[in-house]
């Protein structure tokens, strides 16, 4: 990673380079840029969002008169209207300062590319949308603690929609029309979008308006989001999730093991069952008897956790969770999931419906045959079993009689590098189990 010069990146007092095209200027244009008011509200950002001071700073200000308010593109230049600043309290410019900035780390403007290839948007209309949509994601929990709410801040509630989401989750739930007319003065630039303004410079930009190379965009967000991790209790939210997932984009590995799981459930004889409650129609045709109809019922799903030294407590954590979204496959149904907890032997399967905690017991080796072989003898027996394991671990020899997923944690090599035994390497998952690795 290319780290961030500092002349180009880290300089607080960088000076503004004016943008007047010969078209625009007319002697009765606004007073210069107030490059000193404009830089107390840069630190007073700082100040109160300590851990955005290398992005704030990274910034270059452009000044602009084709710029309404306050503007960023995708190169880490600011465009800055003189009047804006001129009219607008040094407290409010702040707020500015980290909304704008806020657009950049997030990469609204890669995301919105992305989403207008994938969904087929095209034209200022939808691109205000997104504008809309990036505001309510940085809106929701960005002000308050010392950073004053500028005029005009969009919020979800506004539209009634929920806070906490992704602008391409707002995207879908709201349009254009009359409740969102007081927002179409909305412009926070191609940094927010991804359509380039009139007034954008572009890769090369001019003379003292360089904007940051891929690299340098990386390292600023690198050291922004060391800065939220080191001190998480000092951010939102909203701050603390970028953190986490911006060098680990999410996987779909949860949608997998869902979508696994219900494909096993939904497979040839999961979940049939005879009823007498709904005589068969072939009844017709046998008079004086009575036949049952075959009807389907929520599938039984016993889950084998691997609980042996070789998997992290943050990685039993995960398993868990994973076993509330496998209940959600299965419609809900949490009585009828069961949790085997196992390291070198299997122990009791817990009902997910029991009011206390389930208890993973273990630490040592690993055979999780023994967790099958559980799993199996439960009353009633499961329609499917899924596996949370690294996959350290001897294998049935012969395929169980239900459907099976595993869900393997990652491992590098699959190698188990504590072993005493230097080339060992686990089997894989057999042919027969539906694998999914989890991210």
């Amino acid at each position: 990673m290319t780290a961030v010069t500092p002349a180009t990146a880290m300089t607080p007092a960088t000076p503004a380079t004016t943008v007047k095209p010969a078209s625009r200027v007319t002697p009765a244009s606004p007073a210069t840029l107030d490059l000193d008011k404009l830089y107390a509200a840069r630190l007073h950002a700082v100040r109160v969002r300590p851990y955005l001071a290398t992005a704030l700073f990274a910034l270059h200000v452009v000044e602009s008169r084709r710029a309404a308010t306050m503007a960023v593109d995708r190169h880490w230049r600011c465009y800055v209207s003189p009047g804006f600043v001129d009219r607008t309290p040094v407290e409010e410019l702040a707020a500015v300062w980290v909304h704008e900035v806020s657009h950049l780390l997030r990469d609204h403007h890669g995301r919105g590319d992305r989403v207008a290839r994938e969904r087929g948007l095209t034209g200022p209309g939808e691109r205000l949308r997104m504008n809309i949509a990036a505001d309510f994601e940085i809106n929701d929990d960005a002000y308050g603690d010392g950073l004053l709410r500028p005029e005009g801040a969009v919020q979800p509630k506004a539209v009634g929609l929920p806070e906490g989401e992704l602008m391409e989750e707002y995207l879908t739930q709201f349009g254009l029309g009359p409740h969102t007319q007081h927002m179409a003065w909305l412009d926070c630039g191609s940094g927010a979008d991804g359509l380039e303004r009139e007034w954008d410079l572009g890769e090369d930009g001019a003379d003292g308006v360089h904007g940051l190379s891929e690299q340098e965009r990386d390292a600023v967000r690198f050291r922004v989001a060391q800065g939220i991790n080191g001190r998480p209790g000092n951010a939102p939210r909203g701050w603390k999730r970028w953190a986490q997932e911006v060098f680990h984009p999410p996987q779909p590995w949860r949608e997998l093991l869902g979508a696994a799981v219900r494909s096993a459930t939904s497979g040839s004889g999961a979940g049939d069952d005879y009823t007498y409650s709904r005589p068969s129609r072939r009844s017709a045709g046998v008079p004086g008897a009575v036949l049952p109809s075959l009807r389907r019922r929520p599938p039984r799903v016993s889950v084998v956790i691997d609980t042996s030294g070789s998997v992290s407590d943050a990685e039993l954590g995960s398993a868990l969770l994973e076993v509330t979204a496998i209940s959600r496959a299965v419609g809900g149904r949490r009585d009828l999931v069961t949790v085997v907890p196992c390291d070198a032997s299997a122990r009791i399967a817990h009902p997910l419906c029991r009011a206390e905690g389930i208890p993973l017991l273990g630490g040592g080796g690993t055979d999780l045959r023994t967790g099958f072989a559980r799993a199996l003898r439960s009353a009633p027996r499961p329609d499917v079993i899924v596996v949370l394991t690294d996959g350290q671990t001897p294998w049935p020899s012969s395929r169980p009689p239900c459907r099976t997923v595993v869900g393997l944690f990652p491992r590098q090599g699959r190698r188990r590098s504590w072993d005493e035994d230097r080339d060992y390497v686990p089997d894989s998952p057999p042919d027969w189990a539906r694998v999914v690795e989890i991210g």
